[in-house]
């Protein structure tokens, strides 16, 4: 009987009876394994068998990657556990049956490896990886609020060992194919021309597998597990709540309980991703998910810089050179003398060496980097971004200089954290060209990008610098201009209200320790320290000529003493080898509860002015924000989506109870009616 057409595989045999199954989806510009998939690779594999192969090569059929992991988007359709359950499953028992087989078969990693992509690798007997640093490769499933699922657990702990293994699984971290390789992950690295030769060649001549070291095997006993796995929950515990993010812990009692029967394992590990992926966390983080792939999206390819000349070599200016240079464009850095501009690329060499390893690597980013005090790299490129200090005038005079210089197709950008573009632009002939690029400190870790836009910017300039951020791996968020932006905006009232209540006598580090309680990768007062207590008075003062803003006096105190905070050693803490030292706390007298809404009721009650006065598209676009820009606990799918569950009117009369108490700060926004009428 001839096989049926697949839609989205396409087997091949070559003249040694070698077959290819490449992955190529349909419809899709990267691969998933949806249900759709896996049920035609389970036919793929049927073709393949009957064929009596001398090996399979698993391949992708697309440039731009292997697999990217499980459909996440089928995760919405599933109603229950049970019905998970069903899913993974079947998953299981296909990779059970690839990884049977008497004939070789071998992955042929071209790109990304993630997830279900991985599993589905690791069930295959060999596995080669393009040589390119690009390359990720890891179980990130603890990002969706689960494990992983499709025999992962076993299969990964069984090439590497368990205490190299589960700090993987646990994490989500990804790696680099130099390091998967000294993990055992893949077993060889190419160059990306050889990937085929050398996948016939491990297949012609298929090499003996070396076991598991002992003392990697050992690890996994009966009387060293439980040992291992308090160890290990105490190591995520200074990362995470088990009430906040149950999935790491979900996993270390998995392998504890039967990490000693892979058999059982691999039982157990549906069940237990059955579980989790049904919970409230996980449905939120794959919302989470979906709100960073939304970004990804919409900002488009079509637009491709070469080369990005940056004004201004301090931190921000010389780390947002840095991070281009190592997306690889050609990246001009202007200061007013070569000495200012040493440190940063000192800072970009460290940066290059952690992210590109590889000698001759470096060397290129390095050479992509080119100091520049006259700025002849002006009238050559593409984005110019200016990253000078936070002065009206002084930025209109760049830019009136820049104007001059630019070519008239460049893209003119500024990423002042809070003057409205419409000020800075008044320096311009054509003020339509400058768009806001603004990034967030540290560059190198923060994904967010604000794309700032007044009334008068021009929309192919608009999407030119989204498509610019996406060039670069960053996730771009349109927002109008207004004083703050979105993200300072939502943030200065929530530090400001932290320095009222330690004007007011409650401690920092209990003020820190609720808010860490709510969720908050970082709590405010040890924040404000690493923004800068200058960098909060300046942005406050900024903001409170245009909004309704009350700076404490304590701050300006603070900061006309020179306690800045992490960069001067002093602060709200005291800094010893950059780290803060919190005193001992007493919740005496202390209502954390109220502090806590203190906190997060200013963050919703901003949130909904800034949807009210459309600074961005949507509550979607603005939990995004908030999420990759503040951190605002992932668990939770941003502001709006926990006030959605808290309900309007819960949210209304909780802040009427406090602006009777505290005053005026805390009246409702408008916008809460909006779901009241609806």
């Amino acid at each position: 009987m001839t096989p049926r057409q697949l839609q989205h595989w396409r087997v091949e045999k070559d003249s040694d009876n070698l077959f290819w199954c490449y992955l190529d989806q349909k419809d899709a510009t990267v691969n998933v394994l949806s249900t759709a998939v896996l049920r035609e690779f389970a036919e793929a594999l049927d073709q393949v068998i009957a064929g009596r192969p001398t090996g399979l090569v698993i391949a992708s059929g697309k440039e731009n990657g292997f697999i990217s992991g499980a459909d996440v988007g089928e995760f919405k359709s599933i109603e229950n556990s049970e019905q998970a359950l069903g899913m993974v499953e079947e998953a299981h028992a296909l990779f059970n049956r690839l990884e049977l087989q008497t004939f070789p078969t071998l992955a042929l990693i071209n790109g990304f490896c993630l997830g279900g992509g991985l599993e589905l690798a690791l069930a295959c007997r060999y596995r080669i990886a393009v040589d390119d640093p690009t390359v990720r490769i890891g179980l990130p499933e603890v990002r969706l609020g689960i494990h992983p699922g499709f025999g992962g657990t076993a299969r990964l702990i069984d090439r590497t060992g368990a205490l190299q293994a589960l700090p993987l699984m646990l994490t989500g971290r990804l790696l680099d194919p130099r390091r998967a390789k000294k993990l055992g992950l893949v077993d060889h690295i190419v160059p990306r021309r050889q990937l085929v030769h050398a996948a016939r060649a491990v297949l012609r001549d298929p090499p003996l597998r070396d076991p598991l070291p002992w003392h990697k095997r050992i690890i996994g006993a009966e009387p060293l597990r439980p040992l291992v796995a308090n160890f290990l929950r105490r190591q995520v515990a200074r990362q995470a709540r088990e009430d906040q993010y149950p999935a790491p812990y979900a996993l270390i009692e998995l392998w504890r309980r039967f990490g000693g029967d892979r058999r059982i394992l691999l039982r157990e590990e549906a069940k237990s991703v059955a579980r989790l992926i049904v919970t409230p966390v996980s449905r939120n983080l794959v919302r989470v998910f979906g709100l960073r792939e939304r970004l990804r999206a919409s900002a488009g390819r079509e637009y491709q810089a070469k080369h990005v000349h940056v004004v201004g070599a301090g931190v921000m200016g010389g780390d947002i050179a840095a991070w281009c240079a190592l997306r690889g464009l050609r990246v001009t850095l202007q200061d007013r003398e070569p000495a200012l501009i040493a440190p940063a690329m000192q800072r970009a060499h460290a940066l290059f060496k952690k992210r590109l390893k590889t000698g001759h690597l470096v060397m290129a980013a390095l050479d992509r980097l080119i100091p520049d005090h006259k700025g002849l790299g002006i009238s050559h490129a593409d984005v110019i971004i200016e990253a000078i200090v936070e002065k009206l005038e002084i930025k209109q005079g760049l830019f009136q200089d820049l104007e001059t210089r630019a070519r008239p197709e460049a893209l003119l950008a500024t990423n002042t954290s809070s003057i409205p573009l419409e000020e800075i632009g008044t320096a311009l002939r054509r003020p339509e060209r400058l768009v806001g690029i603004h990034f967030f400190n540290p560059v190198a870790q923060m994904e967010l990008v604000e794309v700032i836009h007044a009334t008068a910017t021009d929309p192919a300039g608009i999407q030119q610098a989204r498509a610019f951020c996406r060039q670069i791996d960053r996730l771009p968020l349109p927002v109008r201009s207004s004083p703050g932006f979105l993200v300072n905006r939502v943030l200065t009232p929530y530090l400001l209200e932290t320095m009222t209540m330690i004007e007011e006598g409650i401690p920092g580090a209990l003020i820190d320790k609720v808010a860490k309680k709510f969720g908050m990768p970082m709590g405010p007062v040890e924040l404000a320290d690493t923004v800068g207590l200058d960098v909060c008075l300046s942005v406050a003062e900024k903001m409170s000529t245009k909004l309704e803003v009350t700076i404490p006096d304590k701050l300006r105190e603070m900061v006309a003493a020179g306690q800045l905070g992490r960069k001067s050693d002093r602060g709200f803490y005291v800094y010893r080898n950059g780290r803060p030292v919190k005193p001992e706390i007493s919740t005496a007298g202390v209502d954390e509860y109220e502090v806590k809404d203190r906190l997060v009721f200013r963050i919703l009650n901003e949130c909904a002015a800034c949807l009210r006065e459309g600074l961005v598209a949507d509550t979607d676009a603005l939990d995004a924000g908030m999420i990759y820009g503040t951190g605002f606990a992932p668990f939770r799918s941003g502001p709006m989506n926990y006030a959605n569950l808290l309900g309007a009117g819960f949210v209304c009369d909780r802040l009427n109870a406090m602006a009777q108490r505290y005053g005026g700060r805390f009246n409702p926004d408008a916008w809460w009616q909006r779901p009241l009428e609806d």
